[in-house]
Parts: structure tokens; sequence; C-alpha cells
């Protein structure tokens, strides 16, 4: 098993129980799509915040392992590095 930490804002810290972090622990090869599924399991809210019905990311949520956005790496088949921060921002519009 790796420890991941996962990071939020704010925004998202009520879907997650009020936490803004937490450690996952995970078999060795999770990619980020395990990573959801253990969050999503735990956190139903935080699912339909982060996902939509197909699974897939929804368009304002950007999923980060360290600095790298996972749309710029494998997606959700991204693997998660033993020791890695995945930050999961959700995009805020104002005016």
């Amino acid at each position: 098993m790796q420890t991941i930490q996962v990071e939020v804002p704010s925004v998202l810290a009520a879907a997650l129980g009020g936490n803004r972090r937490l450690e996952a622990h995970m078999p060795v090869g999770s990619s980020v799509r395990n990573l959801l599924d253990e969050l999503d399991e735990a956190y139903p809210l935080f699912a339909r915040r982060v996902r939509d019905e197909r699974g897939q990311v929804r368009r304002y949520v950007n999923i980060f392992i360290g600095p790298d956005n996972i749309r710029s790496l494998q997606g959700l088949e991204s693997v998660l590095p033993a020791g890695s921060t995945v930050m999961i921002m959700q995009s805020v519009a104002g005016g």
C-alpha cells in the first residue's frame, strides 16, 4: 500500500465531510480513477461534484498529480506515484 495525499479547495471541502486534506491508502500502481472510486464510495456528494454520469471528470474540474494536470498525462488512467499529492480543483466563476 502507498499513501496518497488528497487536497481540495474550500469550495469542495464540504463534499469531503469538511476536509480540505485527506490521506488515501491505495495499492501500488493505482490510477486516478481508482482514487476517485475510493473517494466516491466514501463521499457520494463529492462524486457528483467531480465526475459526470459517465464517470468522466467534469469539464470545470482539474486534477493535478503534483504540478501536472492529468489532462496532459493519461487522464483518469494516470498512475499515482507513491507519496504523491493529488489536488482536485473546481473552477469558480463570478463577476
